[in-house]
């Protein structure tokens, strides 16, 4: 099984979350063994997706160097990549932020899809997870533990009407992602924008881009997308976090109430002991799970 990239060179143009402003950026192949790298072409700096990058994690997955240099809101994309099982690509950018889009992964696809996946001359690495490992926070927690297959099963629980508790499980593959994951959106309180936009923040949040609930229900006049849309988006989410891992993964995510911050810690702690996972080079391999998943 060999690595992936896309064909050829594809543009996009979509609102930045808290600036509110247009960001224009392109997804272009790279060759085997480089990873994902964002290249940013205002302060011409490029910086490579992994969790020794990321530089916070509050609002959402921000990668980095410095002030200066660093790209936020990078999750939906990278879940949508990750999905594809692209292995190789160059994302470029000319703001601190990638555009929200319609707040789901379900434009990126639609790129990936025009760009379509390109195999290359070197064997695709996966990580199999060999031992459960944990991050906590109070009763919200993010786990890992060995499987068979790729899996992720997300639960919340939020004292709200429109949404209460809510769990959601997939079969990580590129089908089910699409069908499943791709177009939950994601989502927030009415009374959280109105604080963010005082601060100068959520600038381009609207209700194209984003599920907004008041005390009581959503407010966006075409309801959800899903019956438990939030569940789905949190899984989404968490692609695009572990997906800084460097390579797919085989083994079963786990979270209740789960954050960027915890996704972000649980990669780190994945990566600090070699116990904890094996790489795998996927040569010659014919098992069709692998084959379904990492295709």
């Amino acid at each position: 099984m060999k690595q992936l990239t896309i064909a050829k060179k594809v543009k996009g143009v979509g609102i930045g979350l808290h600036k509110g402003e247009p960001i224009h950026f392109t997804l272009e192949p790279l060759e085997a063994n480089s990873g994902i790298i964002f290249y940013k072409t205002d302060t011409k700096r490029y910086i490579k997706v992994n969790p020794q990058n990321v530089i916070d994690t509050k609002m959402a997955t921000v990668i980095g160097t410095d002030k200066q240099n660093y790209i936020s809101t990078i999750e939906h994309l990278l879940s949508a990549v990750s999905a594809y099982g692209i292995d190789n690509l160059l994302i470029k950018i000319g703001a601190h932020e990638a555009p929200i889009m319609d707040g789901s992964s379900a434009s990126f696809c639609m790129m990936l899809n025009e760009a379509k996946v390109k195999k290359l001359d070197a064997n695709k690495k996966i990580m199999v997870i060999q031992r459960e490992v944990e991050v906590k926070d109070g009763d919200k927690f993010a786990k890992i533990i060995p499987s068979p297959d790729t899996m992720l099963t997300f639960s919340i629980d939020f004292n709200h009407p429109a949404i209460g508790f809510q769990k959601f499980h997939l079969n990580f593959d590129k089908s089910n992602y699409i069908n499943d994951i791709s177009r939950a959106r994601t989502f927030g309180f009415l009374k959280d924008f109105q604080i963010l936009r005082s601060q100068n923040l959520a600038l381009g949040a609207s209700l194209d881009n984003a599920i907004v609930l008041d005390e009581k229900k959503v407010i966006n006049s075409d309801g959800l997308r899903f019956s438990n849309e939030f569940v789905r988006h949190k899984i989404l989410d968490a692609i695009g976090d572990l997906s800084l891992l460097g390579m797919g993964f085989m083994g079963h995510y786990i979270a209740h109430a789960g954050s960027h911050e915890l996704n972000h810690k649980l990669t780190l702690k994945i990566l600090e002991d070699e116990r904890n996972y094996r790489v795998v080079d996927l040569k010659n391999v014919k098992d069709e799970t692998f084959s379904r998943v990492f295709a």
